[in-house]
């Protein structure tokens, strides 16, 4: 790998998290705001649910890692909230082996370090609607619903609770605007640039909130090769410099 080495974020699940650079997607803002402190690395599989995610714990997180990651975002739910399919096939999981599955990989994570830290990300709403509009003919009985959203955000809400992780609600966050429905999706399931911004302002604020040492604010997080140089920009004045290493006006969003 490239040097110097720094923190890693993995950001694990289905394919909110794979085509989270797309639209201007949550993925590659949070890669913008830790540009030069932090690596966001994209471990995303469309179309996955739980069950896939824990075949595949060992080869993504191995515990014998010469360097393990400091924080993980995870998100499965959307998938396995599915209706079940009569042939037995798909993506559907059960309620309840959903929340054994979040917790095997929620237990694998922290068995990778003692340091390491974890969000997980519950189950967004959809627009019931839109998907309804938007069916492909390949798809058959495809079944999405909020209601089996709402019920699979909960169970990922109160599994985190009792195993002491930090959660970022989807399911609320994205409701709070009032137009929620037009604004904050591509196709009805997958999120628009105003739904990622939604995410990100969340993950944030997790993070800002967490009492975690050292801290993984991007505030709090040190900038890579932050020192001086004459080599930096000149001044009007023409005989000294300015460290450009924290400018961030380039962003329309100036993150907290």
């Amino acid at each position: 790998m490239v040097g110097p080495q720094r923190p890693q974020f993995v950001l694990f699940g289905s394919s909110i998290v794979q085509i989270s650079y797309s639209n201007g997607g949550w993925g590659a803002i949070l890669s913008d705001i830790y540009a030069r402190k932090a690596d966001v690395l994209l471990r995303g599989y469309y179309g996955w649910n739980s069950r896939r995610a824990i075949q595949v714990l060992d080869q993504v997180f191995p515990k014998d890692a010469t360097v393990q990651p400091t924080l993980v975002i995870v998100y499965f739910g959307g998938n396995d909230s599915m209706g079940p399919h009569s042939s037995g096939l798909g993506p559907h999981v059960p309620l309840p082996e959903y929340i054994e599955n979040m917790r095997k990989i929620a237990t694998h994570l922290k068995s990778l370090s003692e340091n390491i830290r974890i969000i997980f990300l519950s189950c967004p709403p959809v627009d019931e609607a839109r998907i309804r509009e938007n069916t492909s003919a390949y798809f058959s009985e495809l079944v999405r619903t909020n209601e089996l959203c709402r019920q699979y955000s909960e169970a990922c809400i109160e599994l985190c609770k009792e195993m002491n992780l930090k959660v970022v609600d989807l399911w609320t966050a994205l409701q709070k605007r009032e137009d929620w429905l037009a604004a904050c999706f591509t196709d009805g399931i997958h999120l628009a640039e105003e739904g990622s911004k939604i995410v990100v302002e969340e993950i944030l604020k997790v993070l800002k909130e967490a009492d975690w040492t050292p801290s993984l604010h991007w505030k709090s997080m040190a900038t890579e090769f932050p020192e001086d140089s004459p080599y930096d920009l000149v001044l009007v004045d023409g005989k000294s410099t300015i460290n450009p290493s924290d400018w961030t006006y380039h962003r329309q969003i100036q993150w907290d």
